[in-house]
């Protein structure tokens, strides 16, 4: 039995028999239009024009590996389902036709003996190779434009897909640009380890009761480190005791007294110090204050390097000679490193600029995403690493990003005919 993936591939392509086509009742077919890739909810194909009989058909397209599927995904139960014009199955198994709710039936198409053989045994092979990537034996058979242009579709998925976070977060906080960018930064401070904590901070303790204390930095590291629950248990100096009093003032005034978090759900293992959450916490505080308006850091029109310049915050003085309460450290980088701060533009701002473009309907926004992450050098991970070896290109952060979800989204999930260069190793 073949894959959904693999019959997308060649209805899109229309890579079957096209002579005498006919549905499983009979009715001859013309394919006027195949219709264009749905990714989202509904049929798996739209605006698709067909000629059935006499009649020209306009609508979607569905398509599965047997007519019983349509049943066994419910779809019966999906009104969007009601302008499916043609079901494309692999294989007729003889089931009850399928009827429309006004009791027309919906027309099947079987395409099993009427694709190649060829096609079928190399797509069947390229799911048997090993390793992350199927395609690394072939990769270097594919031209350089195929794989730019794969790069540059996986990119803006990639960009969309963020995007779609960020909107989501945005109809969390009401439509609230400024918390929606303050709730992003805090949860990309706590990067991999600490995420989850930094993202519940956030929500716990609004951009709007720090922002009525920007002219303190103490107020505003005592309601985060506070309401973080890593005032308690910690050795008491002058500095920690001043963090508690300002807390039981401002958790009192903001109601945040029961919300506090579980000291608990902080991460210390396997971290270099500078990435400790207490220090992290202190960088977020000062940023929040150095800052006016966090959205405009994002969606102002500011040149990378003055981003990472403002992003690159030095924390309060107790901070640069310590890492954790009460434990003095050795000298050392008490700012946020560059390379973090390259990380905030990857994964905060280029994500707003494209979920902004989206909102406001102006595409120079996604313009200026694109052209930010044109601007910083490529991360350098494993996974990078892995298509280098393969003679992927990767200069920039455009580059990398775009590679990242390549490997993620195609070559985990095996879905290599919606990949570009999946799909050019079908036909060769």
């Amino acid at each position: 039995m073949v894959s959904e993936d693999f019959l997308y591939f060649i209805w899109q392509f229309q890579y079957f028999g096209h002579i005498g086509l006919k549905t499983t009742n009979g009715e001859p077919v013309q394919v006027l239009h195949p219709g264009y890739r749905n990714r989202d909810s509904g049929p798996d194909f739209t605006n698709a024009r067909l000629l059935i009989g006499a009649v020209e058909w306009a609508g979607t397209v569905e398509i599965h590996c047997r007519p019983a599927d349509w049943y066994l995904h419910r779809h019966q139960h999906d009104r969007a389902y009601d302008t499916v014009i043609l079901h494309v199955v692999w294989e007729d198994s003889g089931s009850t036709p399928l009827q429309r709710p006004d009791g027309t039936l919906i027309p099947t198409l079987v395409l099993k003996d009427r694709t190649d053989a060829g096609l079928l045994g190399r797509y069947q092979k390229l799911l048997k190779e090993t390793g992350p990537i199927l395609c690394a034996g072939r990769f270097g058979e594919v031209d350089g434009l195929h794989r730019t242009a794969m790069l540059d579709a996986a990119l803006l998925r990639r960009l969309e897909r963020k995007a779609e976070a960020v909107r989501a977060v945005y109809a969390a906080t009401g439509q609230d640009w400024e918390e929606t960018v303050y709730r992003l930064l805090a949860t990309a401070f706590g990067f991999k380890v600490n995420a989850e904590p930094f993202e519940r901070l956030a929500r716990t303790v609004s951009l709007k009761y720090l922002q009525k204390h920007r002219d303190s930095l103490l107020q505003v590291e005592a309601l985060l480190f506070g309401t973080a629950g890593l005032l308690e248990e910690v050795p008491e100096d002058e500095y920690v005791l001043a963090l508690r009093r300002e807390h039981r003032f401002l958790a009192s005034k903001y109601g945040l007294t029961e919300q506090i978090l579980p000291a608990v759900v902080w991460k210390w293992a396997k971290l270099r110090p500078a990435g400790f959450p207490t220090l992290r916490l202190a960088q977020l505080a000062r940023l929040v204050v150095s800052q006016r308006s966090l959205s405009g850091l994002c969606l102002d029109e500011n040149e990378p390097q003055t981003l990472l310049r403002w992003l690159q915050v030095t924390p309060s003085d107790y901070w640069q000679t310590h890492y954790r309460f009460g434990k003095t450290a050795r000298e050392g980088a008490s700012a946020l490193g560059e390379a973090a701060a390259r990380m905030l533009l990857i994964n905060v701002v280029a994500p707003v600029l494209a979920a902004y473009a989206e909102h406001r309907r102006e595409p120079v926004y996604l313009d200026r995403a694109v052209a930010l992450l044109e601007s910083l050098p490529p991360e350098d991970n494993r996974i990078i690493r892995l298509w280098q070896t393969l003679g992927l290109p990767v200069r920039t952060a455009f580059d990398s990003q775009a590679a990242l979800e390549l490997y993620n989204q195609y070559c985990l999930e095996k879905r290599c005919l919606s990949c570009r260069v999946g799909a050019q190793l079908m036909r060769l």
